[in-house]
C-alpha cells in the first residue's frame, strides 16, 4: 500500500518514453487514488492499461483547467485522493496544471510531489554542457518575429539555456537561435530521449542545422535543444549591440540595422555582423 493521505493532491511524474521509467512509488499511487486529473485521458489510458491498471480519469488541460478546479477541489475536501499527470514527464513543466495546484494550496490542500521523467532534466545530465546554473525556457514563440525577440533578450545571459521544440519547428528554431545567438554557439540537441530512436547530437548551432538538414530521420520527434550560455567575458557593449541588433533586424535591412545598433550601443558595425550570421 502507497499509505495514501486523506485530500490530498499527488503531482505525479510519468515516463517521456521508456515505460520501466514509471517509478514503484508513482505506480502505487496512480492504482490507489480515487481519481486521475490527466492531461489527454487517452494517452493516460494507455498507460494505465500497460501497467495493468484501471482508475477513474478526468480531462483536465489548458482548456479546461479553470472549469475543472472548482470540481476536483470539492472532490479533495471530501477527503479523496486525486493524481495529476501530464502525457509525460513531469506535471506543470511546459505542462498545465499549475492553477490546480496553485489552488489546491491557497485552500489548504495537501500537495504532495511524486518525482519522476522530465525532459529538460534528463537532457541536461547527458549534455556535457554546464549544468550548475542554468534557464529553462520551455517552447519559444511560434511566430517567428516574436521569437527571434525572446531570443534577443536571451543573447547576454550566461547560465546555459534549455527550450523545448518540436518537429515542425525544430529547423525553423535553429535557423532563429544562429540569427540571434550567433552561429558557433556550442549546443546539443537531444532528440526522442528514452524511446527506441533516441539521439544526441552536439556541436556548433550551426552544425546542428546542417545535421538536421541532410538527415530527415534527425528532423522527427521532440526535442530539448541545449545552448552554451554568453561568456561572462564577452565585451557588454557587443551583446548590446547584438540584442539592438536582433530586434532592428525585424524591421530594418541589415545594413542600416547594424548601423543603428553600433551607434546605440557603442560596439562595432564589423563586430555585430561577425558574431551574429547574416539572413
Amino acid at each position: 500500500m502507497a499509505n495514501l493521505a486523506s485530500g490530498c493532491l499527488y503531482v505525479v511524474a510519468t515516463p517521456i518514453g521508456h515505460l520501466d521509467d514509471l517509478s514503484p512509488r508513482a505506480l502505487k499511487v496512480l492504482a490507489e487514488v480515487d481519481v486521475i486529473a490527466a492531461e489527454d485521458t487517452r494517452h493516460t489510458q494507455q498507460l494505465l492499461a500497460a501497467k495493468g491498471l484501471r482508475r477513474p480519469l478526468l480531462a483536465l488541460h489548458d482548456h479546461n483547467e479553470a472549469q475543472q478546479i472548482v470540481h476536483v477541489l470539492a472532490r479533495l475536501a471530501d477527503g479523496e485522493q486525486v493524481a495529476l499527470v501530464s502525457d509525460a514527464g513531469t506535471p506543470l513543466i511546459s505542462d498545465p496544471g499549475y492553477r490546480l495546484v496553485r489552488a489546491a494550496r491557497e485552500a489548504g490542500v495537501k500537495v504532495s510531489p511524486i518525482p519522476g521523467a522530465c525532459a529538460a532534466i534528463a537532457a541536461l545530465s547527458v549534455a556535457g554542457i554546464a549544468s550548475d546554473r542554468f534557464v529553462f525556457e520551455g517552447f519559444l514563440p511560434p511566430k517567428a518575429s516574436a521569437r527571434r525577440e525572446r531570443l534577443a533578450v536571451l543573447q547576454g545571459e550566461t547560465r546555459t539555456l534549455l527550450f523545448y521544440e518540436s518537429s515542425h519547428r525544430i529547423e525553423e528554431s535553429l535557423e532563429d537561435m544562429i540569427s540571434v545567438l550567433g552561429a558557433q554557439r556550442g549546443a546539443v540537441l537531444a532528440r526522442e530521449l528514452t524511446k527506441l530512436f533516441e539521439t544526441v547530437l552536439s556541436g556548433t548551432l550551426d552544425e546542428l542545422r546542417m545535421q538536421l538538414a541532410s538527415d530527415a530521420n534527425q528532423r522527427k520527434g521532440e526535442f530539448v535543444v541545449i545552448v552554451q550560455g554568453a561568456h561572462e567575458n564577452t565585451d557588454a557593449r557587443l551583446l548590446e549591440g547584438q540584442r539592438v541588433f536582433a530586434l532592428l533586424r525585424e524591421h530594418l535591412p541589415a545594413s542600416k540595422a547594424a548601423k543603428l545598433a553600433a551607434e546605440i550601443s557603442g560596439a562595432s558595425r564589423k563586430s555585430l555582423y561577425s558574431a551574429v550570421s547574416t539572413d
